[in-house]
C-alpha cells in the first residue's frame, strides 16, 4: 500500500511561486500532480515516471510548472512559477504502477489528501 502526503500549499498573489511536496512510502512507479477547483473536474497537471524520469505536463502549465523527484527522500515536488488565479484549487499527488505515463486521474489508485493553493489577482 502506497501512502502519499502532500504539503506546501498556501496563498500567493498572481505571478508568485509555490513548491508542493509529496512524501511517499514505498515504491511509487509513476506519479502525478492533479488539481480540482470548486465545481470543476479533477485535472492532471504534471506527471513523471520515477524509473525513467519521463515527464508530461498539461498545456496550461507548460513552461511554468516543473515536476521533479528526490529519490533519496522518496519525495516528489511540483515547482509552480508565474502562478495565475486560474491555478487555484486543491492539489493532489497520486501514484500507480503504470505502463505508460498519463495525466488521466482515473488511472491512478493511490492518492494523497491534498493541499490547497490559492492565487489572488
Amino acid at each position: 500500500q502506497v501512502q502519499l502526503v502532500e504539503s506546501g500549499g498556501g496563498s500567493v498573489q498572481a505571478g508568485g511561486s509555490l513548491r508542493l511536496s509529496c512524501a511517499a512510502s514505498g515504491y511509487i512507479g509513476c506519479v502525478g500532480w492533479f488539481r480540482q477547483a470548486p465545481g470543476k473536474e479533477r485535472e492532471g497537471v504534471a506527471a513523471m515516471c520515477t524509473s525513467t524520469g519521463a515527464t508530461d505536463y498539461a498545456d496550461s502549465v507548460k513552461g511554468r510548472f516543473t515536476i521533479s523527484q528526490d529519490n533519496a527522500k522518496n519525495t516528489l515536488y511540483l515547482q509552480m512559477n508565474s502562478l495565475k488565479p486560474e491555478d487555484t484549487g486543491m492539489y493532489y499527488c497520486a501514484a500507480d504502477y503504470l505502463y505508460a505515463l498519463t495525466l488521466r486521474p482515473e488511472q491512478y489508485r493511490y492518492w494523497g489528501q491534498g493541499t490547497q493553493v490559492t492565487v489572488s489577482s
